[in-house]
């Protein structure tokens, strides 16, 4: 069965970004999406992974050869990292033509550091693509909008048509483009390929050191019971070795930084305001992954365990709703970060954007107790940041797995997460 491509809230960025440089590099993890939505905006394609095409090209690269770039423009060279010195020749061929729109470049992994290659400034821009969040991948009624939320539209409502069953569903099979049409327990083995694949092969590839897959498997496991934790690296160390044997800091270093270039891992950054008082802000990062199917597959955990485990469930909750907080964020010019001080106060998420814009968010399975505490903490916040240095939030809000979308008495949003979008 043909399967039918679903729209990526990425696309319009990357239409603009072609029209404003040189070349587009698109990166994400392997899966989420990019071949395919690059080559809706690409004229020419050269899939680097097929052996024939890849041998072919490495000759024109290492001869200077101009079939390298033959085509119609914009040409995209998919895994184009398997050849770094790619980067270079497209700079520079930029700079030949003074055009834009020539290039896509896509790619899986991030390319080992080469202190000789140019960055590209001003002439490459690179994009971050991501799983698909519920509204992407149809899961979303879309009836509240973190754009209009921005803009002082407060006024909302909206019911969610998940149940709790349904969310843990969503949360175990993740947010693969590929398998969005596939019956239920088809679509829930996604994930668990991919984290196959991933310990058995992408862990050694990306940088050619050889890897033990046993040892992957069980520095990730030691990430994913971690997981919406600001949990200090030393504390993932001290849980591998309860699980499995001891290993030296700059072993576990080197796992998890292959781990980053596959675009697997993406901790969440402390948020520096301004405070009225002098407050410590903890700077630790929250351990997040790509996407939460990740951690529930290394973890073999199904839909029914988050049922049964209300705990484990709210931390994988609150990774998928960073994940499609990041999706939204992203495709409006903002970024996540999350916020906890020295006094315990803290915000799951703050979406800051580079006018100053801000808004917190606190994700709650639900309930009208965690509903309480999460609002309480929003409010508490707000009163916390210094608005005569900075501007005053544009919304707080509680993220929850079900009820109804609405607003407080306080000002607070409510809003479930199958309610939302960008």
């Amino acid at each position: 069965m043909k399967r039918k491509y679903l729209s990526r809230l990425i696309e319009p960025i990357i239409e603009e970004k072609l029209k404003a440089k040189g070349c587009v590099v698109i990166e994400g993890p392997k899966w989420c999406g990019k071949s395919t939505t690059g080559k809706k905006f690409a004229k020419t394609i050269v899939e680097l992974q097929k052996t024939a095409v890849y041998n072919l090209y490495r000759t024109f690269a290492d001869m200077g050869d101009p079939n390298l770039f033959h085509g119609e423009k914009p040409l995209m060279f998919d895994e184009w990292q398997k050849i770094p010195e790619l980067w270079d020749s497209v700079r520079a061929e930029i700079d030949d033509t003074g055009k834009r729109g020539l290039f896509i470049l896509t790619g899986s992994t991030k390319p080992t550091e080469d202190i000789k290659r140019h960055s590209g400034t001003g002439r490459i821009v690179k994009l971050v693509m991501r799983t698909m969040s519920l509204w992407e991948s149809n899961d979303s009624t879309g009836e509240v909008s973190l754009s209009k939320l921005l803009k002082g539209n407060h006024n909302i409502s909206g019911k969610n048509k998940h149940t709790l069953n349904d969310i843990a569903y969503l949360i175990c099979r993740g947010g693969w483009p590929e398998i969005m049409i596939d019956e239920k327990q088809r679509a829930l083995s996604a994930a668990f390929d991919y984290v196959k694949t991933l310990i058995g092969e992408d862990i050694t590839q990306v940088d050619d050191i050889k890897r033990n897959p046993q040892r992957a498997a069980s520095i990730l496991k030691a990430y994913a019971r971690n997981i919406s934790t600001a949990a200090k690296l030393s504390t993932i160390k001290s849980d591998v070795e309860a699980n499995d044997d001891t290993i030296d800091p700059r072993t576990l270093d080197s796992y998890i930084t292959a781990f980053e270039k596959l675009f697997v891992i993406q901790d969440i950054e402390a948020w520096s305001p301004r405070l009225r008082s002098k407050t410590t802000i903890r700077t630790a990062n929250t351990r997040q992954f790509t996407d939460p199917s990740i951690a529930t597959a290394i973890l073999g955990i199904t839909p029914n365990d988050l049922i049964t485990d209300l705990n484990t469930f709210g931390l994988m909750f609150e990774s998928m709703v960073t994940r499609d907080l990041g999706v939204y964020a992203e495709c409006l010019g903002g970024k996540v970060y999350q916020y906890h001080d020295a006094d315990g106060l803290e915000a799951d998420a703050i979406i800051h954007f580079m006018n100053g814009t801000w808004g917190a968010v606190e994700i709650k399975l639900g309930g009208d107790k965690l509903i309480e505490e999460g609002a309480k903490s929003l409010i508490a916040l707000r009163k916390k940041v210094n608005t005569t240095k900075m501007k005053e939030p544009s919304f707080l809000m509680v993220v929850t797995a079900t009820q109804h979308a609405y607003k407080r008495p306080d000002g607070v949003l409510v809003v479930p997460i199958g309610c939302l979008k960008n």
